[in-house]
């Protein structure tokens, strides 16, 4: 049984990789920032005991530590660390140079990389540093996208802070080897979550799909799978990998 930190879980992905870490029986520290009442749901849907809640803004570096500290509190330890919480693209954070005014632009980099990257760094440090002092193994995995690949033109914030995670991961995956603590990615397409449901059920819908191959979206449950091995001993030897799971929505050399 292992201890598992996951941010933003309060729902979508993150409220996925919780609950197939907790059916493995694993306990599972859910972190939410601003969501409580969809943490707590995820919570109480997860099987088995010994589950935690945890709190705070990963935007700040001070609350990175309280968020680290109360999961460990709370679990004993961390063993595992899953990078979920992220600013995602909206269209209330579009930002396009032309159109939209210096303020907003340095804004929109500022409050992306701020969490998608900054907040995840920390957290590696944070709980790579308990790791190193336990002298225990452990695994940390990054949710990234395809964006940093492709390119993301009206949210090109989103893709800069995608892209530096995957590098940020494949540096620590270098860093903490001799640690045996293994560091990966995984960069996934369209994801149909709640939040996505009504672009899905959109005018927007069939072109989202149509982007795969496979004529569909992807899912939480599928992302959820792809973590849960790259975070299992039995993945180590992948430290430092960034997995597409994206169904051959966008192919890169």
């Amino acid at each position: 049984m292992r201890s598992i930190l996951v941010t933003g879980a309060s729902g979508g992905i993150g409220a996925a990789v919780a609950r197939r870490f907790a059916e493995a029986g694993d306990r599972v520290a859910v972190h939410f920032s601003r969501n409580r009442d969809g943490a707590e749901v995820t919570l109480r849907n997860l099987p088995g005991s010994g589950h935690a809640l945890v709190a705070g803004d990963i935007a700040t570096p001070e609350a990175v530590t309280q968020i680290v500290d109360s999961a460990t509190d709370q679990l004993g330890s961390i063993d595992v660390l899953v990078c979920n919480a992220g600013v995602a693209p909206t269209a209330a954070n579009r930002h396009v140079i032309g159109e939209v005014s210096y303020a907003d632009w340095t804004s929109a980099f500022r409050d992306m990389l701020d969490v998608n990257l900054f907040g995840a760094a920390n957290l590696a440090w944070a709980v790579a540093s308990q790791l190193i002092e336990r002298a225990a193994p452990g695994a940390i995995v990054n949710i990234g996208s395809r964006g940093a690949f492709r390119g993301e033109p009206e949210h090109p914030a989103y893709a800069a802070s995608k892209a530096g995670l995957h590098a940020l991961g494949q540096s620590l995956a270098v860093a903490l080897a001799p640690h045996n603590i293994s560091v990966t990615s995984v960069a996934p397409g369209f994801v149909a979550t709640p939040r996505q449901l009504p672009m899905l059920e959109g005018p927007a819908g069939e072109a989202l799909r149509a982007q795969s191959p496979f004529g569909r979206v992807g899912t939480a449950d599928e992302i959820a799978e792809a973590v849960f091995w790259l975070a299992s001993p039995e993945a180590a030897w992948c430290s430092g990998t960034i997995l597409d799971a994206n169904g051959a929505s966008h192919l890169r050399n």
